[in-house]
Parts: C-alpha cells; sequence; structure tokens
C-alpha cells in the first residue's frame, strides 16, 4: 500500500486509539458500555420479535445462534495460553455484548412472568 496522507493519518489514529485503550480503566469502561448495549439490544429484539409475533421462533434460534458462536469464540483454545496473555479488547467487548444481552432477556422474561 502507497503511504499516502490519508494511509498515514488512519495509522496514526489508529494507533493512537489502540495507546489510549491500553488503560485499564478506559478498557474497563468500554466493556462495562459494551454490557450497557448489550442489554439494550436484548430489550430492542424481544420488542421487535413480540410486536410481530411472527419472527418469535427465528429470533430466539437466531439469539442462541449468536450467543453460542460468541461463547465459542471468546473461550476456544488452550486455557495455559489464555492464563498467559490478556484476551483481545476485541473479544471482550463481544462477551460483553453477550452478557448484556442474555441479562437483558432474562429482566424481559421476569417482567412477561408477573
Amino acid at each position: 500500500m502507497q503511504n499516502t496522507r490519508l494511509s498515514t493519518l488512519v495509522e496514526g489514529s489508529l494507533q493512537r486509539f489502540v495507546r489510549w485503550l491500553q488503560n485499564p480503566w478506559r478498557r474497563f469502561s468500554v466493556i462495562v458500555i459494551s454490557i450497557l448495549f448489550g442489554n439494550f439490544l436484548a430489550s430492542a429484539i424481544s420488542t421487535i420479535a413480540g410486536q410481530l409475533a411472527e419472527l418469535d421462533v427465528l429470533a430466539a434460534a437466531l439469539v442462541v445462534g449468536l450467543t453460542e458462536v460468541i461463547s465459542w469464540v471468546a473461550y476456544r483454545g488452550d486455557r495455559t495460553r489464555r492464563l498467559e496473555r490478556p484476551r483481545a479488547l476485541f473479544l471482550e467487548i463481544l462477551n460483553g455484548l453477550k452478557i448484556g444481552g442474555l441479562y437483558g432477556l432474562f429482566l424481559e422474561a421476569f417482567k412477561l412472568g408477573s
């Protein structure tokens, strides 16, 4: 790839953003935001699926499939290798979305049950 002004600007911005996320508190805040966004997505998915009343089975299958795929990606690999190095931020954000989504679906189920 050619070294243009645009590519230099994009690479510099990405490197600056990665350095910004290396701070543990900022990393933690991004993960908490992903959990809260997962909770919001779960509420939106259950509301849309409940309103249409035709896509309940499809939405449930999609949520279960996505949850299993995210769990497989986040927790695969050798256990000793996982303990030596920290997980990538993208995997932690995906896992946070999954946890927030499942929590939101449980809350919606409790609201409907009462």
